[in-house]
């Protein structure tokens, strides 16, 4: 079981199972949303369970996605399609180890011009 939360512990969630591994977006809203780029797993709707619901914040980013954030203090914690079954989940949300590795990069054609990706993954233009 993996556990997480938002940084004021309002929002709490519990993931069931092994956690693929994560990836890093780099497209501009993924970095607005967050602060810089978004690294997240996406697991199965039915192996998330969330608690402090009603601290939970949903943006409607674009057509097809929305992103969860804490309404009390900011954390960026979901990435929802909510017409796929599944659900991404930021990794610096995770309060316990995530045994997982960044496998790979995306949206690097959009990413920020104050870094390099210099880890030696994939890199995804798009």
């Amino acid at each position: 079981m993996h556990k997480g939360s938002c940084l004021c512990g309002g929002v709490r969630f519990e993931v069931k199972g092994e956690l693929p591994a994560p990836n890093a977006c780099h497209c501009s809203m993924c970095r607005k949303h967050t602060g810089h780029y978004e690294a997240g797993t996406d697991v199965p709707r039915s192996a998330v369970t969330v608690a402090g619901e009603d601290k939970l914040t949903w943006f409607q980013s674009s057509e097809n996605v929305r992103r969860g954030f804490c309404s009390v203090c900011g954390s960026s914690l979901f990435f929802d399609p909510p017409a796929l079954d599944w659900i991404g989940i930021m990794m610096g949300a995770f309060d316990t180890p995530t045994n997982t590795k960044l496998a790979y990069h995306i949206f690097v054609a959009d990413k920020g011009d104050y870094y390099d990706i210099t880890d030696g993954l994939p890199q995804n233009l798009q």
